[in-house]
């Protein structure tokens, strides 16, 4: 009886089940050994991309609208031809790779993520979700595998600047959003243009609530649980939100050498506190949220002036939006104490940036766990603390995620790496789950 006391072995004995009955077993694998992604064909693709969008200095900096971000796209689009599917570009900028079923009434099955980065930032956070999806299309082709459901891999539209394309892709991107400018200086709106894509047509972007049968994405975990558990797989079973706001604090700009410390309206100072409470409040509540200051701007900026404004980022996440209002009361309330101490105004601007909680599909989560073990992989179900273009796409289908290792659990960072065994098990699981799911699914 000990084997079926193990959550793992009861996933793998269900799907031993159904696989009897014929619901999942798909017809192109019957006698023959399911296909296999090309691992070494992935990496090298991996490594071809992150190519395109360095700086002077030989940094990765593909930000979206970027002439790299142009470029990368260019790569990837040669790459989803190659794998046999027909490819556009939606009014929002997105790439859509389309490959037909053999029963072309079923809704389709997609799959993807993103090729953007931040800043400076790694070549694996979204891009090996985005191979994956393409080396998995590959594999079908040459394998001369059609599934029943149409399949679509879909590359979405600045995922790092506020998930803007599948936004767009599920009615919820606002004409403030379009406003917004990235590091790049171009305005969202301009850079959906630069890309391709139409702000004028964007309502042809919208995908209709279960219009998809189902989104899988494949992701770097972006943390480091996996790699010191010794875990092969990640299951996502739900994806945090998060908010941003632009927070403003005012006070006086005046000479740094005749102003005396006492009567000064120092605005840096005053979001110097601001940033302490930050950490503090999140910290004094219990539960996973997390709350960042990540940008902080000062003006006039210049050495012998005391600075008059000050603009910062606030973001907050958690799975529950009711925890991150309560949390950012909590931090407007010191702000408002810190203003009335230091003779300082604190405006907050919330951004058209929200990501909902959302959780993945449960059946889903029991297919990328049992075909983990079929495959000989470890698995354990975990939430995902970053915001990841699946959120929205829960929106309007059901949606599965999985996770491979994070070396060192960094991420955003030019030093982020997860190994070409770790990347080609997690294809290989999307894989199998897709392969499941079209013969699941109507």
């Amino acid at each position: 009886m000990k084997e079926f006391q193990d959550p793992r072995g009861l996933a793998t004995l269900a799907k031993s089940i159904i696989l009897i009955t014929g619901l999942l077993l798909s017809p192109v694998v019957l006698g023959q050994e399911s296909p296999r992604v090309n691992g070494d064909r992935l990496e090298q693709s991996l490594m071809q991309l992150a190519t395109f969008g360095r700086d002077e200095a030989g940094q990765p900096n593909r930000v979206a609208y970027s002439d790299g971000d142009i470029e990368g796209r260019a790569y990837v689009m040669g790459l989803m031809k190659e794998a046999g599917l027909e490819v556009r570009i939606d009014p929002a900028g997105n790439l859509i790779g389309s490959r037909p079923g053999t029963e072309p009434g079923l809704k389709p099955l997609a799959m993807g993520s993103h090729i953007d980065m931040v800043p400076h930032g790694g070549n694996y956070d979204g891009c090996v979700g985005s191979l994956s999806a393409i080396e998995v299309a590959r594999t079908l082709k040459e394998a001369q595998v059609t599934t029943r459901h149409p399949l679509e891999v879909l590359i979405f539209t600045d995922e790092e600047g506020g998930v803007t394309g599948s936004r767009a892709m599920v009615g919820a991107l606002s004409k403030d959003a379009l406003r917004v400018t990235n590091s790049t200086g171009y305005t969202i709106a301009r850079g959906i243009q630069r890309l391709g894509g139409d702000t004028l047509r964007l309502a042809e972007a919208v995908r209709e609530k279960g219009s998809l049968a189902a989104y899988l994405e494949l992701h770097i975990e972006q943390g480091g649980i996996l790699e010191q558990e010794g875990i092969d797989i990640g299951v996502v079973q739900g994806i945090v939100g998060l908010n941003w706001w632009n927070v403003t604090v005012r006070g006086m700009a005046n000479h740094a050498g005749t102003t005396p410390m006492n009567l000064r309206q120092d605005a840096l100072l005053a979001a110097a506190r601001f940033i302490q409470a930050v950490n503090e409040e999140a910290l004094a509540m219990e539960g996973r949220q997390v709350a960042t200051v990540g940008r902080i701007r000062a003006y006039p900026g210049a050495p012998n002036v005391i600075p008059g404004e000050v603009v910062l980022s606030l973001e907050i996440r958690d799975p529950s939006s009711e925890v991150i209002q309560a949390l950012y009361r909590k931090i407007r309330d010191q702000a408002i104490g810190i203003a009335s101490d230091s003779g300082t105004t604190f405006e907050f601007e919330a951004l058209d940036t929200t990501g909902k909680p959302a959780l993945t599909s449960p059946g889903i989560q029991d297919l990328i766990e049992a075909n983990a073990a079929d495959l000989g992989l470890s698995a354990m179900r975990m939430y995902s603390g970053a915001g990841h273009d699946a959120q929205d796409i829960a929106m309007i289908a059901p949606v599965g995620m999985i996770f491979v290792p994070s070396r060192g659990g960094i991420s955003h960072s030019p030093d982020e790496f997860t190994s070409v065994t770790d990347m080609a098990n997690g294809a290989n699981v999307l894989l199998q789950t897709l392969l499941d799911l079209d013969q699941k699914n109507q």
